[in-house]
């Protein structure tokens, strides 16, 4: 009897620390509407879009929720939040889309790449190089340059832009495609 005592006594405290752990966060970090999910698709084109679109001092009027944060990003539902401009703002008008080729590497939900090294003027991973558009600076401050994973899609209005997704941050910003090695 002693024995099957002291056996359940010792399996309960290898066991306690194991139910006392909390369940791991979403990839995306604390906020579970922003992040922790990797949209399944980019964001639909818009169709009604203003004609002269509001502009935030980043360049979008991104802000939809106290805690969200104030960059585009994407909620867990797969809302593109910030992305509402349309194919009428000329701040992201290229008289050379694709002017390095276009991105082969794969986009969207399958295709996670680790930022291997740069920053914003120009990043890479996998042999491909990028660089985040000038109005999209203050959207990747606390972006980490050689360790975020990120996601590619295809900018359903800008012709020539990306967007590149933050999976930990749950952020993104438009990105010009540069070539790869």
């Amino acid at each position: 009897m002693k024995k099957a005592v002291g056996l359940a006594v010792l399996t309960a405290l290898f066991l306690l620390p194991a139910f006392a752990q909390r369940k791991e966060e979403p990839r995306g970090g604390g906020n579970r509407e922003v992040g922790g999910k990797i949209p399944s698709h980019g964001p639909p084109p818009v169709k009604n879009a203003p004609a002269h679109p509001v502009q935030a001092a980043g360049g979008h009027a991104v802000s939809d929720k106290p805690g969200h944060p104030e960059a585009p990003h994407v909620h867990s539902n797969g809302q593109w939040v910030g992305h509402d401009s349309g194919k009428n703002d000329a701040r992201f008008h290229l008289d050379h889309p694709w002017e390095h080729g276009r991105f082969t590497g794969g986009f969207g939900k399958g295709h996670v790449w680790h930022i291997a090294g740069g920053g914003p003027s120009r990043f890479w991973f996998n042999g491909f190089y990028f660089s985040v558009f000038d109005t999209d600076l203050a959207y990747c401050s606390d972006w980490a340059w050689n360790t975020d994973e990120v996601v590619i899609y295809e900018d359903p209005d800008h012709p020539g832009f990306y967007l590149a997704y933050n999976v930990r941050l749950g952020t993104y910003v438009h990105v010009l495609y540069l070539g790869n090695n």
